[in-house]
C-alpha cells in the first residue's frame, strides 16, 4: 500500500474535509478525492461517508485510523533515526585493535570522535590482527584497527585497508647499558645480549617483523605484559624490541635506540572494513580522527623523534 494514501486518509479525517485536507496538504481537492477513492478500492471498503457539508469515519475507516497513524508515525521515526545516523546525531560506532594502538592511537582518535558526536554510542575490543579480522567479517565489529602480519597477507578480497601509518621498532636497553648513549646501533651490536619477550610463540610473531633473515636473537626471559617486560630491561636483564607506538609507555630508566636504516623493518597499520560493505557514516567519520594530527606528550618527545616516526602512542603489549 502506498502510504501517500495513508497521509490523505489521515489528513482528511482529522480535518473532517475534503477541501481542508487538500488545503493542507497542497493538494487539489480533486486530487485528495482520487487518492481516497484509490484507498477504498485497495481495501474494498469504505472509509467515509460523504456528507452535505464535509465527511464523517465508516466503521471501516474508524477501525483503520489507529493502524494507519501507528504506520505513519514508524516512518516518521524511521526517518529521524536515519536522519541522526547522516548527522551522526545517533548510532554506533564499535572499534577494534591490536593492544598496541588500544594504549594511545585509538583512545586519543576516539576521544576527539566523542567530543565532536557525543550521541553516538562508542564500544571497543582488544584482540590480535587475526581474531580483529574475525570479528570484523562476522559483522560484531565496524572497524578495526590491524597490522600486517608476517605469517600471511590480510586477504584484500575480504577486506578494504585505510592506510594509517608506517612503525618504525626501536631498541630498548637499560640506561646503564653500554650502548645507551647511542642514537643509533646496528643488530651486530646486540649479537650477545638476550631478548626479552613477550611469549615464546606470540613474540616470535614481532621478531620476524621486525628482524632481518639471519638474526637470530638469543631469547632468555618471557614477560607478556609491556610493564614485567621493560622492568626487565630496566634491571640489566636483556633488551627488548619496542613498538614506536609503544614510546610515552617507556620508563625513564629505559633508553630507546633508532635500528641502523639497514637492519630496521616498518610493521604497516591499517584500519580494516569489510570489503563490499558500505561503510557506515560514523566509519567514514571515524577514520579521519585516526589519521588525525599525534598529540606527542613532552617527556618522550625527544626519544621519539630519535626513533624517526611521526606517529606516537603508548602500550601495554603487543601482540599483532
Amino acid at each position: 500500500m502506498d502510504t501517500r494514501l495513508l497521509e490523505v486518509f489521515r489528513a482528511v479525517a482529522r480535518y473532517g474535509s475534503i477541501t481542508t485536507a487538500a488545503r493542507q496538504l497542497s493538494f487539489t481537492q480533486s486530487a485528495v478525492s482520487r487518492q481516497i477513492a484509490a484507498l477504498e478500492a485497495e481495501l474494498g471498503a469504505r472509509v467515509f461517508d460523504r456528507l452535505p457539508r464535509g465527511v464523517a469515519l465508516t466503521e471501516e475507516g474508524r477501525a483503520l485510523l489507529p493502524h494507519a497513524e501507528a504506520v505513519l508515525d514508524r516512518l516518521t521515526a524511521a526517518r529521524r533515526d536515519l536522519d541522526a545516523l547522516r548527522g551522526l546525531g545517533g548510532g554506533r560506532l564499535r572499534v577494534g585493535a591490536f593492544p598496541t594502538a588500544v594504549a594511545a592511537l585509538v583512545p586519543r582518535a576516539l576521544a576527539t570522535f566523542r567530543e565532536a558526536y557525543p550521541d553516538v554510542a562508542l564500544s571497543l575490543v582488544e584482540g590480535t590482527t587475526p581474531v580483529l579480522l574475525d570479528r570484523l567479517a562476522a559483522g560484531d565489529a565496524d572497524v578495526a584497527v590491524v597490522s600486517f602480519s608476517p605469517t600471511g597477507p590480510i586477504d584484500q578480497a575480504r577486506f578494504e585497508l585505510h592506510h594509517l601509518l608506517d612503525e618504525r621498532l626501536l631498541v630498548a636497553v637499560a640506561r646503564g647499558h653500554r650502548l645507551a648513549r647511542r642514537r643509533t646501533v646496528r643488530l651486530a651490536d646486540l649479537t650477545g645480549d638476550p631478548f626479552v619477550v613477550g611469549s615464546a610463540t606470540a613474540e616470535e610473531t614481532l621478531l620476524r617483523a621486525s628482524l632481518p633473515s639471519g638474526f637470530q636473537p638469543r631469547i632468555d626471559l618471557v614477560a607478556a605484559e609491556w610493564t614485567g617486560k621493560l622492568g626487565l630491561v630496566a634491571a640489566g636483564l636483556g633488551v627488548a624490541l619496542v613498538p614506536a607506538l609503544a614510546v610515552r609507555g617507556t620508563p625513564a630508566d629505559v633508553a630507546l635506540l633508532r635500528l641502523h636504516a639497514d637492519d630496521e623493518s616498518v610493521r604497516r597499520v591499517f584500519a580494516a572494513t569489510a570489503a563490499g560493505r558500505t561503510v557506515p557514516p560514523t566509519v567514514a567519520r571515524f577514520l579521519t580522527h585516526l589519521r588525525g594530527p599525534p598529540k606527542l606528550s613532552a617527556p618522550r618527545a625527544d626519544e621519539f623523534a630519535r626513533a624517526g616516526s611521526s606517529n606516537p602512542a603508548s602500550s601495554q603489549k603487543e601482540r599483532s
